[in-house]
């Protein structure tokens, strides 16, 4: 699925209209769980029958397009099966499905909205009556029929409003071989640094705007509770924190892509990222560099391009030499691997890049990633398609 987020241009009532119709989706989602509490063993069916009980039940829930219900329906058996799947995986976190104080969003399918000929325009034409609105982005729609477009979201952000159109097209690009395969060892004092030596830069997105966002929160915190002034406050300390968000997210869109066309095969290692925050002294950094979010740009870009991408584990690739294979043990601090039996010195991240590499060729023993390649496959093990969110606007 292609997902293409363009702004939506309208006047004040109408982002009322909006923000009433996103209420309406989190309580919908709300009673759905709450019924799946009360009444265990329900289905996904008995969920979304319930949404036409709650038209009649509260009249503004009627005003609501009536798949737009069925969806916020959807949303809170999404939350129910993930819990059932890590109960029966045994996973020391279950998820138990929580109740949603805010909602953000408002999805449709088939109904409730229309294009306007030109597709420069959309207008909402349920209950809420939000009307028109103009259509800002870079994107031209009128390359996809209307029939490819199977549902609309709407996303509140503290810039305005946004509507995703989900598009159902293949994305098939196939590169020419270039003959390279390079291993990848994620860390902070470099983004990566890749089997061949060649470092990436952190950028430190949060890092550099810690200021800025620090003296926004005192901003807030010295306004009154519930005054505009307070809002304003909030609002502008939310933007930057979108705008950070949006640097990190650019960043790893275009790192994966220039990597996944310069080479044949990628190796990176399998990080448990839930468990590496645990670090207290480092959770930050961490989740600064979006390792995830990068790893899974490369699985797309890699199904989208034909490449073959490989997961490993990730134990000991910095401490065992990639020369002559001695485990060398070392702390975080050490940044120079020195083997005692080889002599070799180089990088610690480098020689993790060598072993992680060594390991996605086989040479040594591996471990298969969900979701994209493992080394005895030679066809993609995508089980649902991956989508790409294209922003344009900005």
């Amino acid at each position: 699925m292609l997902v293409l987020e363009v702004k939506l241009s309208g006047k004040n009532w109408q982002y009322e209209a909006l923000d009433e119709a996103i209420r309406t989706t989190n309580f919908v989602r709300n009673k759905a769980l709450r019924y799946w509490m009360d009444n265990r063993g329900v289905s996904k069916n008995d969920l979304q029958k319930l949404c036409a009980t709650l038209a009649k039940e509260f009249e503004w829930a009627k005003k609501l397009n009536s798949q737009a219900r069925q969806a916020a329906a959807d949303r809170a058996w999404m939350g129910i099966s993930r819990f059932y799947q890590n109960c029966q995986k045994q996973k020391p976190k279950k998820g138990y499905p929580k109740f949603k104080k805010r909602g953000r969003s408002v999805e449709y399918k088939q109904t409730g909205w229309s294009l306007s000929a030109e597709r420069k325009k959309i207008t909402f034409t349920d209950g809420f009556q939000a009307g028109t609105f103009k259509l800002i982005g870079t994107r031209d729609l009128n390359f996809y029929q209307l029939e490819q477009i199977k549902r609309i979201r709407v996303v509140k952000r503290a810039d305005g409003y946004y509507c995703q159109f989900l598009i159902k097209v293949d994305r098939s690009e196939p590169q020419a071989p270039t003959g390279k395969a390079v291993g990848i060892d994620l860390g902070i004092e470099s983004f990566y640094t890749d089997s061949e030596g060649n470092q990436i830069e952190n950028p430190r997105f949060l890092r550099k705007s810690e200021q800025s966002l620090k003296r926004l929160q005192r901003q807030v915190s010295r306004k009154k509770k519930g005054s505009n002034n307070r809002k304003k406050a909030i609002n502008k300390m939310a933007r930057k924190h979108l705008h950070v968000s949006r640097q990190r997210r650019e960043f790893a869109v275009k790192i994966a892509r220039r990597l996944v066309t310069s080479s044949d095969v990628i190796v990176y290692e399998d990080l448990k990222v839930c468990n590496l925050v645990k670090n207290h002294r480092l959770a930050k950094s961490i989740s600064d560099a979006a390792w995830s979010m990068f790893t899974d740009w490369v699985d797309y870009f890699a199904k989208i391009h034909g490449v073959h991408v490989f997961a490993v584990a990730p134990h000991f690739t910095s401490q065992d030499c990639h020369q002559c294979g001695k485990r060398v043990e070392k702390s975080l601090s050490t940044r120079t691997h020195k083997c005692p039996n080889c002599e070799l010195v180089e990088h610690r991240d480098l020689n993790a890049a060598k072993n992680i590499l060594a390991r996605g060729l086989g040479l040594k023993n591996t471990v298969g990633h969900t979701g994209i390649y493992t080394l005895e496959e030679t066809e993609p093990l995508v089980s649902s398609e991956q989508s790409e969110l294209v922003k344009c606007g900005h």
